[in-house]
């Protein structure tokens, strides 16, 4: 037998408890065949000498938004300004850029970072009337001029605005610009559906900077018809089309978004009226492309004071805004886990965390499944009476661990003191016995799992503040929650995560160990290479050229 591939002289950390350490690794046809001695007299196509650098299993994000980060890339990236004038200045330069341009569009900026939301008149100043959108970090709100307001229909205070959204007005009942939630729908749908070649640009250009951070997978956390997520109803479609083209070129994993759930027809033995035509459900395709979990959204963000609380925010009169009633999230969880899909519910404030809890425990009373792996996204604010609620029902905490680094602070602010210990855990999570899978909710935070690793351990946010450090993991874990958890929270445990034969050859090369360098050191890990089934995706060195 000739291999394809064998990659030597490494320290190879395969996460695989019974066999954890090894020196080389063996490929063929896509998939991991040995190591160390069980490769020693094969010949191989390629050898390549690692020369002492470490390799992992891919690493694998449960929640990311590759399609909105993708365009993200294509407009003004407001995530660094610390000003509201420097938005204005770039929509300025924008409209000056290309005199007949329509729309200008940016996303990622951060009101606590600028001084407040961005005004509708001023962005009519810099733009000279042209129709100008901001999506916030969160993606939980957004910003527009007045030209996108009369597109709406939404100048006027006797505009409907739908339950779990609100558009602020001034004194005068007039738009200040800021729009949130279930509102945003309408203002979004102006530039959907966004076209097929559009959608295939927007993700191979993401896909290209996730292959340069060793990212071998990632789970898109909600594609179809949706006010917050997904970009054309037939999203699937560029999915599809991306890969055959050879323009996504790691593993993906799509979540659909519950609001394109419907009645379907079903066998009365069958015992669900709703879900997607021919019977779609978590678990269809391949290992290039898959339908993932459905995605339920109960609440909306912490930054943003739109999640929803069982107390009001500090220096708030309000506890946040639930976008669906109690009732339908759990008829629709219900149908979900009765149709076989594995549940996947947003909840961030802990008053969201317990209708998840509730739904979903509705959903296991309604039909016993064998392992079905319901997972909470984000799980941002758990008291600990749902702590253990969590392992009861065995549900997966799907957390952002970046999210401590870049946002934490303002997070404190709005919490509380006696709210922050609950606030972001992982540690806690662990003892319980949970698996804590590797997510960043990209981009509405810089999704690099290295740096993610390092606030996972330092629990320290950009200021230097610490931030629950008892929610602290080592270095190994944080490595563990990007390969090994999140390939079980993908129900893909049996194939990646894991160096071990008959796996897939999804792997990185790193120019040091991150589990074994300070922590703060964790962060600046260089990419050497990443490979998808055995072929190099991300050569910068041309380590695997020739």
């Amino acid at each position: 037998m000739k291999l394809d591939l064998i990659i030597k002289n490494a320290n190879v950390l395969t996460l695989d408890d019974e066999r954890p350490h090894a020196h080389a690794v063996g490929v063929w046809n896509g998939r991991i065949v040995g190591l160390d001695d069980d490769i020693s007299e094969l010949p191989a196509a390629r050898i390549i000498n690692a020369a002492g650098a470490t390799v992992t299993p891919g690493f694998h994000d449960v929640h990311n938004h590759m399609a909105a980060f993708g365009q993200q890339l294509q407009e003004i990236d407001a995530s660094g300004f610390t000003s509201a004038d420097q938005l204005y200045d770039a929509v300025a330069a924008a409209a000056a850029a290309e005199p007949g341009r329509e729309w200008i569009t940016g996303s990622g900026y951060d009101q606590t970072r600028i001084g407040g939301h961005p005004e509708r008149t001023k962005l009519d100043a810099a733009s000279g009337g042209r129709k100008v959108m901001f999506i916030h970090r969160t993606s939980h709100m957004l910003v527009a001029s007045t030209a996108v307001f009369e597109a709406v229909g939404a100048l006027s205070p006797s505009f409907p605005v739908p339950s779990g959204g609100f558009i602020e007005r001034d004194g005068d009942g007039s738009p200040t610009g800021l729009v949130a939630e279930q509102a945003m729908t309408a203002f979004r749908d102006l530039r959907k559906p966004f076209s097929e070649a559009d959608l295939i640009q927007a993700l191979g250009l993401a896909g290209d900077r996730y292959l340069a951070e060793g990212l071998t997978s990632v789970a898109e956390a909600g594609i179809g018809a949706s006010p917050l997520v997904g970009s054309s109803p037939v999203e699937l479609a560029a999915y599809q089309a991306g890969h055959e083209a050879g323009r996504i070129r790691l593993r993906t994993q799509l979540m659909v978004a519950m609001e394109n759930f419907h009645s379907v027809v079903t066998a009365a033995a069958d015992d669900y009226h709703l879900g997607l035509d021919l019977g779609i459900r978590t678990g269809l395709g391949d290992d290039r492309l898959s339908v993932g979990p459905l995605k339920v959204f109960t609440d909306g963000a912490l930054m943003s004071r739109t999640a929803s609380m069982t107390e009001n925010f500090c220096g708030h009169d309000h506890a946040g805004v639930m976008q669906f009633g109690p009732e339908e999230l759990r008829d629709l969880t219900v149908q979900a886990h009765r149709g076989g899909w594995q549940l996947a519910v947003h909840a961030i404030g802990d008053h969201a965390v317990d209708v998840a809890l509730d739904v979903i425990e509705a959903a296991l009373s309604s039909r016993h499944r064998p392992d079905p792996r319901h997972r909470i996204e984000h799980a941002s604010v758990v008291r600990p009476d749902q702590l253990e609620r969590f392992v009861a029902l065995g549900i997966i905490p799907s957390p952002q661990g970046r999210f401590v680094y870049e946002i934490g602070d303002g997070v404190a602010e709005v919490i509380g003191e006696q709210r922050l210990p609950w606030t972001y855990r992982h540690r806690s999570f662990l003892d319980a016995g949970l698996v804590v899978p590797g997510g960043s909710d990209r981009p509405v935070v810089q999704g690099a799992p290295l740096p993610a690793m390092q606030a996972m351990v330092e629990r320290r946010t950009s200021s230097g503040r610490a931030f629950n450090l008892h929610e602290g993991v080592s270095a190994l874990e944080a490595l563990k929650s990007y390969t090994v958890d999140s390939a079980y929270a993908s129900r893909e445990e049996h194939s990646k995560g894991r160096i071990r034969e008959r796996f897939h050859a999804d792997l990185v090369l790193l120019d040091q160990d991150p589990t074994a360098v300070p922590t703060e050191q964790i962060g600046e890990t260089q990419v050497l290479g990443t490979l998808v089934g055995g072929v190099a995706e991300h050569d910068p060195q041309g380590m695997f050229a020739g």
